[in-house]
Parts: C-alpha cells; structure tokens; sequence
C-alpha cells in the first residue's frame, strides 16, 4: 500500500512496565497477554493514568458485567470494539479525553446554567 498506513500489530506476552502497556496506543495495535486471575487483569488493566476504553472477551455475560464496573474506564466494550452512538457519551477518564462528547453530557460539558428571575411588576 502507499501513503500513511500503519500495518495491524500484535504484540504478545507484553511486559508490565513496557512503554505500550504503561501509554495508550492509538492505531491498529492489540496487546495480548495471559493472566491467572480476574485480579491480575484488573490490577494491571486499572494501573495507568488513561482510562478511554477498555474490552471484555467473554462468553459469560455476569463476568463482562463485574468486570465492566471494576474497570477504571470510561467506555467498556464487551465482545465489541470502540462503538461510538451520538446519543452516548464518548469520552475517557484519567488523563484520557477531554470530557464527554455526544448526546445531553456533550451539552453539559459545554454550557453553564444560570437561573435569572425578573420582576416584571417592578
């Protein structure tokens, strides 16, 4: 191919303290790495200051969902990649993102309520 392509990568067997498991990683790029526990995957997975998405792989649906709430991040897919709905917020948490983008968080993030009473018998 020509022009700016970046070949998928997969990197196996990752260690802990390597530059692309400590940073976030934007392309088409996946670490796979063997665990033994649901611990060692929340340990590791919520241990660094970017929390834009995170993904569960599994047939059991009651571990996605545990899993889901104990991960230190913003979205989670489950058996899915990064999905994105205009109704949805999109956004990280951590040092990931800058808010939340989509829907009524979007709105939110950017405006200011102000209540202004007026008497008009005055």
């Amino acid at each position: 191919m020509t022009g700016f392509y970046i070949a998928p990568t997969v990197f196996l067997d990752v260690a802990e303290d390597a530059e692309i498991i400590r940073q976030e990683i934007f392309g088409p790029v996946a670490i796979i790495n063997r665990f033994e526990s649901e611990e060692e995957v929340l340990r590791l997975a919520n241990d660094t200051p970017y929390g834009l998405m995170a993904g569960v792989f599994t047939k059991d649906v009651t571990r996605a969902m545990r899993l889901a709430a104990e991960l230190d991040s913003a979205m989670v897919g489950v058996n899915a990649v990064s999905t994105s709905f205009l109704q949805t917020p999109f956004g990280g948490t951590k040092q990931s993102g800058i808010g939340r983008e989509n829907g009524i968080h979007a709105i939110r993030s950017y405006t200011e309520p102000k209540t202004v009473f007026i008497n008009m018998n005055a």
